[in-house]
């Protein structure tokens, strides 16, 4: 909430209610802030480090009035963070009531915190917002983020109460310490003295399985569970959620992050899944065991979720195990197997180079290339086609013509050369004519296609009979056979 002065509001003054029931008197200043569905941010005049919200709807007095007074008595006390000589509020957590002279609950009086040194959350979980915000890309700050949040889940399950609606988008980080700053508390679920308050709002992909059957305000500390560690997930790996990943081919339909998180289809386990392979650029193998059986817990059917607690010594095993990797500042690692963010970025630099390459490639449609396929190049392909077809069928018919040619004086050649024709024997002749023929019904098999579409299959079955015609008159002219003996052998 930063002191910027977004509208001027009128002097109203409200009785501060305090968790011992002493009360004063506060005055409401400058408008910082619109807020969102349940209430507008004022400063409180005298107080820097103090601030207003006063709620929009009046008719919901006494419901919040005793939440309100709940999380005053319940105060979790989570204390700020001083570094660099500036002090660090981590929770906007209710510090008095205000209700007005006729008695309403208006709202209430809680820490000012300065929105300007922090961010949302999911603004590290991908390094191009990272580099557009100006954010450090160093891996070790999103460890230590990761442990920020758990220590804060910590802290409020310690006393019974629980986010629910736990979500990147609604938590926010210093982007100098990476400690948790955490707005509009009064959306939890509360642990009253005698009785729950429910959370209103949860968000999808950051349901537990079994909430799918459960209303909001059924669900607890297992949301808060499972929630958290996917949080964490992301933040280690990259911005992945654990419940994303390359759908496989046998898959019988594409399902949403929510539907595959209510069928268990978590693909980075021990096990994998049957539904979907891991992203390609996740690291998850290059965590160490301990935090990999973690969220084996947490996602896999059947398991008990790991508690903030245990992912809050997790964390601070893996921030106390971390080393630097020498190729790159930014990057760091816990095990033997090297910088998994090294090998994601090698996968990444592959992929774009193929992409690339695929680019300057030619996009072709059934063989044709896009460019080539504009009005203009149609119609030029079009009329260099029908002047080759046109350039085809002259040879086709000029080889036809010749060819039947030799055919008709095939046997008055072969009178000239009788006498060394009857030498060969008739015996050999008759092996090279049938050498001859079967060329001949190898090559119209081979060009059959063309030639039948050149000059038709009527066409080449008459060339054919007529060779066998002609090569007959040949054999029976160059061996003085005699027509009627060789008639009546018939």
């Amino acid at each position: 909430m930063t002191s910027e002065t977004l509208s001027l509001s009128p002097l109203l003054q409200y009785n501060a209610i305090f968790a011992d029931r002493h009360f004063t008197r506060v005055t409401l200043g400058k408008l910082l802030n619109k807020g969102g569905a349940a209430g507008k941010i004022y400063e409180i005049v005298g107080q820097p480090d103090k601030v207003a919200k006063i709620f929009h709807e009046r008719q919901k007095s006494n419901t919040n009035r005793l939440k309100l007074e709940a999380m005053v008595v319940n105060n979790p006390n989570i204390p700020s963070v001083t570094a660099g000589g500036v002090e660090y509020v981590q929770i906007a957590w209710p510090e008095a009531v205000l209700e007005d002279d006729e008695g309403y609950c208006v709202g209430y009086m809680m820490p000012f915190i300065d929105t300007s040194a922090a961010v949302s959350l999911d603004h590290l979980m991908q390094g191009a917002v990272r580099s557009k915000l100006g954010l450090s890309d160093k891996y070790e700050y999103r460890v230590m983020a990761a442990y920020n949040v758990a220590l804060m889940v910590a802290s409020l399950h310690r006393y019974g109460h629980y986010i629910i609606d736990l979500k990147p988008s609604n938590v926010s980080i210093y982007k100098k310490t990476m400690t948790v700053a955490m707005f509009d508390c009064d959306g939890f679920s509360i642990q009253g003295e005698q009785a729950r308050f429910p959370a209103e709002f949860v968000s999808e992909e950051y349901i537990y399985p079994e909430g799918m059957e459960q209303s909001c305000e059924e669900m607890g500390e297992e949301q808060d569970k499972f929630a958290l560690a996917v949080i964490i997930f992301k933040l280690l790996n990259n911005g992945i959620h654990p419940f994303s990943g390359v759908v496989k081919k046998n898959a019988d339909s594409a399902l949403s992050i929510q539907e595959r998180i209510e069928q268990y289809h978590y693909a980075y386990g021990m096990w994998g899944d049957t539904y979907q392979a891991p992203h390609p650029y996740s690291i998850h193998e290059f965590l160490p065991q301990s935090t990999l059986k973690l969220f084996d817990r947490a996602f896999v059917k059947g398991q008990k979720r790991p508690s903030a607690i245990e992912w809050q010594m997790e964390l601070d095993y893996l921030l106390k195990n971390l080393k630097h990797c020498k190729k790159n500042p930014n990057h760091a690692y816990f095990t033997n197997k090297g910088c998994g963010l090294c090998v994601a970025e090698e996968r990444l630099k592959v992929n774009l180079k193929t992409i690339q390459e695929q680019k300057t490639q030619p996009r072709k449609i059934r063989g044709f290339e896009l460019k080539n396929l504009s009005r203009e190049s149609l119609e030029k392909n079009k009329l260099q086609s029908q002047i080759y077809e046109q350039k085809t069928m002259r040879v086709t018919y000029f080889c036809v013509m010749l060819y039947s040619l030799l055919l008709t004086f095939w046997p008055r050649f072969v009178v000239g050369y009788k006498e060394d024709l009857q030498k060969l024997g008739i015996s050999l002749q008759l092996i090279v004519y049938i050498l001859f023929f079967n060329l001949l019904h190898w090559g119209i098999k081979k060009w059959h296609r063309s030639l039948s579409k050149r000059i038709g299959v009527m066409m080449i079955n008459t060339l054919i009979t007529y060779t066998y015609c002609c090569v007959i008159v040949a054999l029976v002219v160059g061996n003085d056979i005699d027509w009627a003996k060789l008639f009546k052998a018939f």
